[in-house]
């Protein structure tokens, strides 16, 4: 278990390697962030790939938010092959930002700006700027309570522009699941669709304003504004975000 610096009051992650992965953790039971040794950029754990099932409601975003770096799975995925995209990420805890070199983040630039932060304020300052929000603001003690409020999920309905989405990344087993969900659904109404990851332990939920595009999420193969090497790394978690809107109740 990490111990709590209490300086910054946070909780110090650490990292395990073994011979294929290198991966950070708060808890030895449980994996925050695990990158492939022979492909720091590819996606390891099945809940990230789910959440870049925003690709299907918008394949070419140009303004991404990401609440919480962990290992930057979700950023140096983004950053490699959408390279249109301007790419925010804000993290709460500094010794998880000072881990940045060994999961080979990418150092910031035009495209590309990570920063120690509060991704709650972060997301109120902003209105009808973002095209897509990645929530993933986990710590050692679970989901932090500022990204998962409904004051949070409303700031984040008000910083889309039109036909914009949220991909939330909740655990099945938290005690306030329900109300998490109840919570989406108050702020983008019944505009949102849960879709849960292989391992049957996350659901992402994606949740957008006004109208978004539907012709991928009712095609078959790869949108034409994905590059082809990404869209064969997430094809079986894009078929079931495509599965799980064709069950969605319509009304």
């Amino acid at each position: 278990m990490s111990q709590t610096d209490p300086l910054t009051g946070h909780a110090r992650p650490y990292v395990m390697e073994d011979a294929l992965s290198r991966s950070l953790h708060f808890a030895s039971y449980e994996t925050q962030s695990r990158m492939w040794l022979s492909d720091p950029t590819a996606l390891a754990l099945d809940y990230t790939q789910t959440m870049m099932g925003f690709l299907l409601f918008n394949p070419q975003p140009a303004h991404i938010a990401m609440i919480g770096l962990g290992g930057g799975s979700l950023a140096k995925f983004c950053y490699r092959h959408l390279p249109q995209a301007r790419i925010d990420v804000v993290e709460i805890n500094p010794h998880v930002l000072a881990l940045r070199e060994q999961f080979l983040v990418p150092a910031n630039d035009q495209r590309l700006c990570v920063r120690e932060g509060d991704g709650a304020d972060f997301i109120r300052d902003i209105r009808g700027e973002i095209d897509v929000i990645l929530v993933d603001g986990y710590d050692r003690d679970g989901i932090n309570n500022r990204v998962c409020s409904q004051v949070f999920y409303d700031d984040c309905r008000d910083s889309l522009r039109p036909g914009g989405l949220i991909a939330v990344n909740l655990s099945v087993a938290h005690s306030y699941y329900d109300t998490f969900i109840e919570r989406i659904a108050h702020s983008f109404g019944k505009q949102y669709l849960v879709v849960r990851d292989f391992e049957k332990r996350n659901d992402i939920v994606f949740a957008w304003v006004d109208e978004v595009s539907q012709q991928a999420l009712h095609g078959e193969g790869r949108p034409a504004e994905v590059p082809t090497e990404a869209w064969s790394e997430l094809a079986p978690a894009m078929n079931r975000v495509r599965r799980a809107w064709k069950l969605r109740p319509r009304g």
